[in-house]
């Protein structure tokens, strides 16, 4: 959360003011291909029309699209000033998927443990670029940037710790990375935008996971030899496009209750929701559950006509089956993968699953009535995906 930026007055007509404080900042006017321009205008214009901002709101909301396209820009001088990066391969990576809230997060940072992967840190994709030594991160003003825009953010909202847990220097989701071609779900969650939301599902993301694909390749160029270890929940929306990325991904994909899943999803997102509007918050909540469900199930649906083409290359976990046998799903991904556990590496995960760091900042709770919806019809759009999976059975 950067609060150091003054809103315009107007946000529709700050296309070349944006470009020029980004420019400045970066030391660069390369923003690369023009195709994250449309959805730029889309989103100015939008910020203007849908929310219903506070003062706060209006300069935090104006500080992040200042952030997501300093990173676009940060991204291409680094590329520029390392050719060669985009030779890199990148051979079977591991990629987590599934419903937001289904485990996602705690399995990747689980399997982060293991010193064989390399992963995306936020403050990189904040910041895109080869991955400097571990020990000389502090010393990067890129870091230091990244850890006072994560204390800002939850000095604003104590309570997002408990809910989603971040860190500078953990593993991240590839979307902070995708959001940077302006083309976006991302855009949709952070305060009220539904002509942009509206604009972006007539959108395909061809060229947005052209340029993640990019930014893996130049964050990774400096240990080319790592398997990369990835997550994001919107990849099973886009499982073609991932693929296409990818071809040889071996991915994981989560799966949880969705009565569950995407309430808690919401009660995640909704807790910026009185920093950054004035509106009424059981409107927005209850409005917010229903696009989600509907989001999330058509994603769902889409992700499985696309498995079909890619047989053996998608690993199904059960959000249930992960908390009450952690070692036992670990086993069955390492076997999926290709790979084996090392003992010291086993220990590691061992440790990590005793101490259950997800869980030291609190318990995240929610209640999906207080958004207007029974779980019944939470359930309706997901068909016959909850029956295959046993999921209404599994309510952890």
């Amino acid at each position: 959360m950067d609060l150091s930026y003054d809103p315009p007055a107007s946000f529709r007509h700050t296309l070349d003011q944006l470009h020029a404080t980004v420019a400045r900042e970066v030391g660069s006017d390369d923003f690369g291909p023009g195709d994250y321009l449309p959805g730029l205008k889309a989103l100015l214009q939008s910020m203007d029309y849908d929310p219903q901002f506070s003062e706060q709101g209006r300069r935090v909301a104006w500080g992040m699209v200042v952030g997501v396209l300093r990173g676009r820009a940060q991204a291409f001088r680094a590329m520029a000033e390392n050719p060669g990066f985009d030779t890199t391969p990148i051979t079977s990576p591991v990629v987590i998927t599934g419903v937001p809230r289904t485990g996602t997060t705690a399995l990747h940072r689980l399997l982060a443990v293991d010193p064989r992967f390399q992963g995306l840190q936020t403050w990189l994709l904040d910041s895109p670029m080869p991955r400097p030594p571990v020990a000389a991160w502090g010393d990067y003003p890129e870091f230091q940037k990244s850890v006072a825009s994560i204390e800002a953010r939850y000095a604003a909202a104590p309570q997002k710790r408990a809910a989603h847990h971040i860190a500078a220097e953990e593993v991240h989701e590839c979307c902070m990375l995708l959001r940077q071609s302006f083309v976006s779900n991302i855009w949709s969650c952070g305060w009220s935008a539904p002509s942009y939301d509206a604009w972006w599902q007539c959108q395909d993301e061809v060229a947005a996971y052209d340029y993640y694909r990019r930014c893996v390749q130049l964050i990774g160029s400096s240990e080319p030899h790592k398997r990369w270890l990835l997550k994001n929940p919107g990849h099973i929306e886009h499982l073609d496009l991932l693929f296409a990325v990818f071809p040889d991904a071996r991915v994981i994909q989560t799966h949880r209750d969705p009565a569950k899943a995407v309430p808690s999803l919401v009660s995640l997102l909704m807790q910026l929701y009185p920093i950054m509007e004035s509106g009424d918050p059981q409107l927005r909540g209850e409005v917010m559950l229903r696009r989600e469900v509907a989001k999330w199930a058509h994603a769902v649906r889409k992700a499985e006509r696309v498995r079909e083409q890619y047989p053996g290359q998608v690993l199904d976990i059960v959000h249930a089956d992960f908390h009450a046998q952690p070692m036992a799903v670990l086993d069955t991904i390492y076997s999926f993968i290709g790979m084996d556990i090392p003992d010291n590496t086993r220990a590691a995960f061992a440790r990590r699953i005793e101490e259950k760091p997800e869980l030291q900042h609190g318990v995240h709770r929610y209640d999906i009535a207080d958004y207007g919806m029974s779980e019944a019809e939470a359930r309706e759009p997901f068909g016959d995906y909850i029956q295959r999976f046993d999921l209404a059975e599994h309510n952890k």
